[in-house]
């Protein structure tokens, strides 16, 4: 049977050394090659392939960020192979719990036999329970991202995140305001609120509106507004209002059991 692939590295080189490897494979139809985590989210969504040779390394979202988001928005798993230059502790987690790992530079013998053991493992039916467990363990077991780099005044500041009260975009600028006696306003190089939240804590920060993310533990008042709508008082020196938009209204209420 022919296994249909996604490609995702942020290496163009990367992307066309596997494509041509798994050409010479034969039976694998590579329908779609993406250079992030996002777009791996977005292509997995759309094609349903077989099968997914993700980077692991890469800015923002990450390998592991990825199958963490299809898991929580209840997206069917392909099989996974990780793209890797991890040391030997961490290849060992992927012997016990990936579809296979490979790595860089690739071969053209292990590209094969990764494909066969997808091939396999396809045929033997869906199971999502050990990279539900790979997940789990290797997050559990990298840092995370602690500081954020903001532009202010010419200068670059490195941002505890607890201490970002909140994050606005207009004009395709991302504004970040930080709380406390020290607080600061600077731009984040981050080209979209999107971005910029996959860097932050999910437990910390909530996207309110499309214009908007907040810290959650920032938020000084719920004000009720207009038609059953509310605003954010957040603690920063201004004291400023964010607007929650209605599709958000719910995720409010669960939150302070409003």
């Amino acid at each position: 049977m022919s296994l249909s692939a996604v490609i995702v590295d942020d290496e163009q080189l990367a992307r066309d050394e596997l494509a041509f490897l798994l050409k010479n494979v034969g039976d694998v139809d590579v329908v779609a090659q993406g250079k992030n985590g996002v777009e791996a989210v977005n292509l997995i969504r759309e094609h349903n392939p077989d099968l997914v040779f993700l980077d692991v390394q890469m800015p923002g979202l990450d390998g592991f960020g990825v199958i963490k988001k299809l898991l929580d928005r209840r997206v069917p798993l392909p099989k996974i192979v990780f793209a890797t230059a991890f040391d030997q502790y961490a290849v060992k987690a992927f012997e016990v719990n990936a579809v296979d790992y490979l790595l860089k530079p690739f071969d053209k013998k292990r590209v094969a036999q990764s494909v066969q053991k997808a091939r396999s493992k396809v045929e033997g039916g869906p199971s999502t329970d050990k990279i539900d467990t790979l997940v789990r363990m290797l997050e559990s077991q990298r840092p995370q991202p602690a500081k954020i780099l903001l532009k202010a005044a010419g200068r670059l500041f490195l941002v505890n995140q607890k201490d970002i009260c909140f994050a606005s975009i207009a004009d395709g600028l991302i504004t970040v305001v930080t709380s406390g006696p020290n607080g600061m306003e600077g731009q984040s190089n981050c080209r979209t609120l999107d971005e910029l939240l996959d860097s932050l804590d999910p437990n910390l920060f909530w996207r309110a509106h499309r214009s908007f993310l907040v810290n959650i533990n920032r938020i000084k008042e719920v004000v009720p507004w207009f038609k059953s709508s509310y605003q954010l008082r957040m603690d920063d020196k201004k004291q400023s209002e964010i607007p929650v938009s209605r599709a958000q209204t719910k995720r409010l209420r669960e939150l302070f059991r409003l």
